[in-house]
């Protein structure tokens, strides 16, 4: 078994994605590896009986300077780790966008945060981190953060 190189690390900004991200550093930092780090995130559209309403062009370009803003200061509170950090941000379903970028990176390892929701909040939400773990084709390493009640 080789050791992992390349490391893809999904973050949507929140505390768990970051532990995590934090734990992928420090692995690739002991194994000599890479960290590419992704956000992917969805123009919202809201459905009506009678039609759909779409975000503005103005309003998804604001979601992605705010996207990409949070990307750099995610990279830039790292970047003495002694780590190569990646940056990657798609406007995509996070967890097919996560799949796709594993696949054009060749990431040997995906470390993902799961926040552990139970209940109409997983029904409703659902779970990026569950969705990848079913369809990879990479190995996944979730990493746990506080059960969110």
């Amino acid at each position: 078994m080789e050791l992992p190189k390349r490391i893809l690390v999904p973050v949507d900004f929140t505390s768990t994605s970051e532990r995590a991200l934090d734990y992928a550093v420090d692995l690739a930092r002991q194994l000599g590896a890479s960290v590419t780090v992704l956000h992917a995130y969805e123009i919202p559209v809201l459905g009506f009986p009678d039609g759909a309403l779409v975000a503005t062009a103005d309003v998804a370009s604001r979601l992605s300077l705010s996207a990409q803003s949070a990307l750099d200061g995610v990279l830039e509170a790292r970047s003495d780790r002694g780590v190569t950090l990646l940056k990657e941000l798609r406007q995509d379903v996070p967890w097919e966008a996560i799949n796709a970028v594993a696949e054009e990176i060749n990431a040997d390892l995906i470390i993902i945060g799961t926040h552990g929701r139970r209940g109409l909040a997983r029904a409703l939400l659902g779970s990026v981190a569950e969705n990848v773990i079913r369809t990879s084709t990479r190995p996944v390493l979730t990493i746990r953060g506080p059960r969110e009640d």
